[in-house]
């Protein structure tokens, strides 16, 4: 159902594709399109409204260099990434912003085909839990087997042997920064730690 606020607006409605820059080696692998944010827009990360995880997310990018904007409105905004790129464990905005395992296994096969057209990933940022494991599935997917496997913590990096570093953080969702649980400034640590990470 359709807000208020959008009630005009045509919304995206399909799947939604990565973002950002090809060339990247900082990857950003969050959970879903939100409802009314990238399922309206069509952009990961996108239109969530001022405050939204878009915007707190990407004024972390902006502050460490990674984005020309530090906000995330619309897909028109000329919003630019440099070096990183943005996807998502599920493609398809999930009941009440939660997947199911079910979902997660279904989008595997477009994680893997969207992370190896990314050739120069040196450091993944996973925002969450879910991605994080997500993050861990593919390794074993690929034959890399990781064990046990890393607890998950906020700023805790895991190296993976012949993969990339894994960063551990909590998701910019309303939930985490409305409580307090994810900082503005612990935000901008986490995408400082990825930009001192690649070579």
């Amino acid at each position: 159902m359709k807000r208020a606020a959008h009630r005009g607006d045509v919304y995206w409605g399909k799947p939604v594709p990565g973002f950002g820059d090809p060339l990247a080696r900082v990857l950003i692998l969050g959970l879903a399109p939100a409802a009314h944010g990238a399922n309206r827009t069509g952009r990961v990360f996108t239109g969530d409204g001022g405050g939204g995880s878009g915007d707190f997310l990407m004024r972390a990018l902006h502050e460490n260099g990674f984005a020309n904007n530090p906000t995330s409105q619309r897909a028109d905004d000329g919003l630019r990434l440099a070096d990183a790129f943005i996807a998502a464990t599920v493609r398809c905005a999930p009941p009440d912003n939660k997947p199911t395992p079910e979902e997660v296994i279904a989008c595997r096969v477009h994680l893997d085909a969207g992370w190896d057209a990314l050739a120069r990933v040196q450091v993944v940022v996973a925002l969450g839990r879910i991605a994080f494991d997500a993050c861990f599935g593919r390794f074993a997917r690929q034959g890399i087997a990781v064990r046990p496997r890393p607890p998950f913590g906020h700023g805790a990096e895991h190296q993976v042997p012949g993969g990339p570093l894994v960063i551990a953080s909590y998701h910019p969702s309303r939930q985490n920064t409305n409580t307090g649980r994810l900082t503005a400034p612990m935000m901008h640590a986490v995408f400082a730690q990825a930009a001192a990470r690649v070579k």
